[in-house]
C-alpha cells in the first residue's frame, strides 16, 4: 500500500512540476523547490507525522506567492531581497491572492488523505498485534498440558497414538485463552479496515484528489494574474516598491519542457491501488475469525487422530 501511495504521490508531483515547465516557465525552476516540498509533507502525513494537509498546503502557496507575484504578475522586477519575499509570504495571508483554490484544495486533500493516513495507520497496528500475539508466552500450566498431550502416550510405548480432537481443542483453549480474547476487537479492526478501504474507493479517492492538484494550483496562478492590478496596489501599500529592470527575462531561466506519459503512467498507479484495495479486505475478511478458532485451526490436521477410532484422551488410548 505504502508503494502504491509513493507510486501515486510522485506522478502528481511529476505532474504538477510539468504545469509550471510548459504553462509557467518564468518560474518554473524556482516552483521546484516549493513542489517537492508540499509532495513530501503530504507523503510524510500518510505516513502518521505530526502535521496537517492544511499547513502543508498554506506553506506551498506562501512559498509560491513571491515567484507568481515577480515572475507572472510584474515579469520585470529585479532579484527580490530575502526581506521583500518574506514580506510577500506574509501579505499572502492577508490578501489572499489566490482566492477559493487554495482553501478548496486543503478541502479535498483532507478528505482523502485522512483515508489513506488511518488505513496506514491501521495496517501499522494490526502488524503490531499479529507480532505481539505470534510471541504469546506459556503459563507453566500450559506447557505441561501440552507435554502431557503430546508425550504421555510415549510413557506406554503408543509413540504413533495421536491426541483425540476433542482432548486437543481443551488443551489449546487452555493454553490460548488470552489470545481468543482479541476476537472481538478483531472482528472490530477487521471492519474497520473494510470501511476504510470503502471510503478510499469513494468519496475519499486518493488518486482524483492527487490528479486535482495540478488544475487547483493552475487555477490559483489563473485567478492572481486576473487581479494582478490589484494586488500590485496592495502589496507596494504593505512591501513597498521594488525595482524593475528592463529587457525580458535572461534564458538562463527558462526551464526545458518534459514529456510525461500521463494517462499510462496513472491508469497503472491507479489500477495498481484498486487491485491491492480489493485483494487486501478480501483477504482480511477471511481472517475476521481467526482468533476465535486460532484453537480449532491448531487442532486440525496431523497433530489429531481424526481419521482412526484410536486416540489418546490424556489418560487413556480410547
Amino acid at each position: 500500500f505504502l508503494e502504491a501511495f509513493e507510486s501515486l504521490l510522485r506522478f502528481a508531483e511529476n505532474r504538477t512540476s510539468s504545469l509550471f515547465e510548459t504553462a509557467y516557465r518564468p518560474v518554473a525552476k524556482e516552483a521546484a523547490e516549493p513542489v517537492k516540498e508540499l509532495f513530501t509533507d503530504l507523503s510524510l502525513y500518510i505516513l502518521g507525522t505530526a502535521t496537517t494537509v492544511e499547513s502543508a498546503v498554506l506553506r506551498f502557496f506562501d512559498s509560491l506567492f513571491p515567484l507568481v507575484y515577480s515572475g507572472l504578475i510584474n515579469p520585470g522586477m529585479t532579484e527580490l531581497s530575502e526581506d521583500y519575499r518574506e514580506c510577500l509570504r506574509l501579505t499572502r495571508q492577508d490578501i489572499n491572492p489566490f482566492g477559493r483554490y487554495s482553501k478548496n484544495m486543503v478541502t479535498e486533500l483532507s478528505k482523502s488523505l485522512w483515508a489513506s493516513r488511518m488505513l496506514s495507520q491501521a495496517l501499522s497496528l494490526g502488524i503490531e498485534v499479529i507480532n505481539t500475539t505470534e510471541h504469546a508466552a506459556l503459563t507453566k500450566e500450559c506447557s505441561k498440558a501440552l507435554v502431557k498431550m503430546q508425550y504421555c502416550p510415549h510413557c506406554q510405548g503408543l509413540t504413533l497414538i495421536r491426541p483425540c480432537v476433542g482432548y486437543c481443542l481443551n488443551v489449546m483453549r487452555g493454553c490460548l485463552a488470552s489470545v481468543s480474547e482479541l476476537d472481538a476487537q478483531w472482528r472490530e479492526y477487521i471492519s474497520t479496515l473494510e470501511y476504510l478501504t470503502n471510503e478510499m474507493a469513494a468519496s475519499h479517492d486518493l488518486e482524483i484528489a492527487l490528479m486535482g492538484i495540478r488544475n487547483s494550483i493552475n487555477e490559483a496562478i489563473l485567478h492572481a494574474q486576473l487581479n494582478g492590478p490589484q494586488l500590485s496596489a496592495t502589496v507596494d501599500k504593505v512591501c513597498g516598491h521594488p525595482k524593475k529592470r528592463e529587457g525580458n527575462l535572461p534564458s538562463a531561466n527558462l526551464v526545458p519542457v518534459k514529456e510525461v506519459a500521463e494517462t499510462q503512467t496513472f491508469m497503472m498507479a491507479h489500477t495498481s491501488l484498486n487491485n491491492k484495495r480489493r485483494e487486501f479486505i478480501n483477504y482480511m475478511k477471511r481472517s475476521r475469525t481467526f482468533y476465535a478458532s486460532i484453537a480449532e485451526r491448531l487442532c486440525d490436521g496431523d497433530l489429531v487422530m481424526r481419521d482412526s477410532s484410536t486416540c489418546w484422551n490424556g489418560e487413556d488410548v480410547v
